[in-house]
């Protein structure tokens, strides 16, 4: 169940959202959008593009005051470059100096456990690789109006039916089955690709951004759990899973609770990104400390090596850290308006 609630969230509450009609849309400050003009093929396509972009704009982000994210990007791209390296490398040394004061008492990380955890990282990023571009080609062929056209009780029941079964099903199949193993972990990264599909509507530099800032994170805290005390952050499993619990239900809250519950609402979408940042990035430490003693296990025969399972956890924590690194960009693009 740790894996199941730890599924993003947004992407549902997007499409729950999306009208019936022009003028049943429920927002707090309705803050119209004006959405890019494209050259449409057709007076229907180019009516359901701007539709369609409006709506998950609107919805997604789950803000107040909702204006677009505009195409032009003032400053030069050198200088973005150097401050986003910046920032990543101020993160992977203020988060060594504070979680990791004490270092590995055994000398150093063992070759075998350097190759079982470099080759997790390899599936996770060819994981990752995979999400980007599905979704892309989902949303250039239409997928993404498609799919918010759809019913969003439906979109969610057989998003999660097909993941939790493509999931669960590279988690039971022998490493030893290399063709189904892969196929199903292919299944999967598509699976989450069709799902977060709509996140193409968003400006591309803003996800860029994102991309970047939850790699940095990512980056940072896997260097902490690598090179930290065997099993030290081993404990941490049961309150992530507390924790992932209740900002799962914050997820949801904008399913149920109505729209004039202002305070309400803005709490849970609190405890839904800032809240959602710290425990999916306690489970990339968690995880990345997982990954380490099940190579201790596979060395001494106790456990198969299976580095595509363990590929599995590190892409739903980058999943998760990157729909709400997109979500707090956007609303700070917005406060600056």
């Amino acid at each position: 169940m740790a894996f199941f609630l730890r599924r993003p969230f947004a992407v549902s509450s997007a499409l729950r959202q999306i009208p019936k009609s022009t003028n049943t849309a429920r927002f707090i400050h309705n803050s119209p959008l004006k959405p890019s003009q494209a050259k449409p093929t057709s007076p229907i396509s180019s009516s359901i593009f701007a539709k369609s972009r409006q709506t998950f704009q609107n919805a997604f982000r789950r803000t107040y005051m909702q204006p677009s994210y505009g195409a032009a990007q003032g400053g030069n791209l050198t200088q973005r470059l150097v401050y986003g390296a910046a920032i990543v490398g101020g993160t992977i040394l203020a988060t060594n100096m504070i979680f990791n004061r004490e270092g590995r008492e055994d000398g150093g990380m063992p070759h075998y456990e350097r190759s079982y955890l470099n080759d997790t990282f390899l599936h996770t990023g060819l994981g990752i690789g995979i999400i980007g571009i599905a979704a892309r080609a989902l949303h250039t062929n239409g997928f993404s109006y498609r799919m918010m056209a759809m019913n969003p009780w439906a979109v969610v029941g057989l998003g999660l039916v097909a993941s939790i079964g493509t999931m669960y099903g590279t988690f039971y199949t022998s490493p030893d089955n290399y063709v189904m193993k892969y196929g199903l972990w292919t299944a999967f990264n598509v699976t989450q690709a069709a799902l977060l599909s709509p996140l193409m509507f968003m400006h591309p530099a803003l996800l860029a951004r994102a991309g970047l800032y939850t790699v940095g994170m990512m980056g940072s805290i896997a260097f902490v759990g690598a090179t930290a005390k065997q099993e030290k952050y081993l404990y941490l499993g049961g309150p992530l899973l507390a924790g992932v619990t209740i900002v799962a239900l914050s997820g949801f809250a904008p399913m149920v609770l109505p729209a004039t519950a202002t305070r309400a609402l803005m709490w849970s979408e609190k405890i839904w990104l800032y809240g959602g940042l710290a425990v999916f990035g306690g489970f990339t430490l968690y995880d990345v400390q997982k990954v380490l003693h099940h190579a201790r296990m596979a060395e001494r025969g106790l456990v198969r090596r299976d580095v595509v399972n363990e590929s599995v956890s590190l892409e739903l924590d980058f999943i998760n850290i990157f729909v709400r690194m997109v979500q707090i960009l956007a609303m700070q693009r917005n406060n600056r308006k």
